[in-house]
């Protein structure tokens, strides 16, 4: 039974800075500038529950066009775990997302108690990392990503998520964004992949990134690696895609920690055999 005083207030743009630092001292090594991406996502999407005007957990409730949702940033406060406050901000965020599918990357470990709120697995996500030993390809398909061709990045990432997200990669993929560097492939006319990189509280992490082949893959992980050679990069993939266990595992990267994408509601059946990594656990 949760405390009686205590109110569930939509968290501004600041508050997800304090989600981010929340989130690094579980050590899920968000990225230094994702608040404003996340934001533009969805600026109500994001719960603290307060006890006496004191923060005592948290989640985001980002809802994606009509129909797709997902949760994130589900933290209670170590202080106040056992208390029903992680059950009732958890509760707010389910009521905002009903009658959508959702989707969520927890630990898994508390895969079962998602169950319990009508989640079920769709498959396993590994973050891989390690130090970027490689060197950018000097390859004229491969091209940063500017605002002319924002659109078609948009358009191309449709196929890769379960619904349309322009808000948000208008500003992940923000050209002249000192941390973060974004780059596409191009080949005969069209769109092949494209992936992003950007500082980290711990390196660099790479995401999203999709590509049409394994080929492409490897050519658009190296444009993003070798911008970060010498320091910590991280990248989370879903481990059905097997060449891109092999592309990490190529470049000397290693398991860190795994976690359940889970849906509640019609599974999306994402083409996983094309991504070669999610954008983050938080937001998908």
């Amino acid at each position: 039974m949760a405390p009686q005083d205590t109110d569930i207030r939509i968290m501004d743009e600041d508050g997800i800075l304090t989600m981010l630092d929340w989130a690094a001292s579980e050590g899920w090594n968000p990225g230094e500038d994702d608040a404003p991406s996340y934001y533009a996502a969805d600026p109500e999407g994001y719960l603290g529950c307060y006890l006496n005007n004191q923060l005592v957990s948290m989640v985001s409730a980002v809802k994606y066009g009509e129909a797709f949702g997902f949760l994130g940033f589900y933290i209670c406060h170590p202080e106040f775990r056992k208390q029903g406050l992680g059950a009732l901000i958890w509760n707010a965020a389910m009521r905002r997302l009903e009658g959508r599918t959702i989707g969520l990357d927890g630990v898994v470990e508390e895969q079962d108690n998602y169950a319990k709120s009508g989640f079920t697995l769709a498959h396993r996500n590994m973050r891989y990392s390690g130090l970027s030993d490689v060197t950018m390809p000097m390859d004229q398909r491969i091209s940063i990503i500017g605002k002319g061709i924002l659109p078609s990045i948009i358009e191309y990432d449709r196929n890769y998520f379960p619904a349309e997200r322009a808000a948000f990669l208008e500003r992940w993929l923000e050209p002249m964004n000192p941390m973060r560097r974004g780059v596409y492939l191009v080949e005969n006319g069209s769109v092949q992949g494209y992936g992003v990189i950007r500082a980290a509280r711990d390196g660099f992490r790479i995401g999203p990134m999709a590509a049409e082949t394994p080929e492409g893959a490897d050519l658009i992980f190296r444009a993003l690696a070798g911008s970060a050679k010498g320091q910590m990069i991280n990248i989370d993939l879903p481990l059905p895609n097997e060449q891109a266990v092999k592309l990490a595992e190529r470049y000397d990267l290693s398991p860190v920690f795994a976690t359940a994408r889970m849906y509640k509601g019609q599974d999306p059946n994402l083409p996983l055999d094309k991504i070669y990594s999610f954008a983050s656990y938080e937001l998908g």
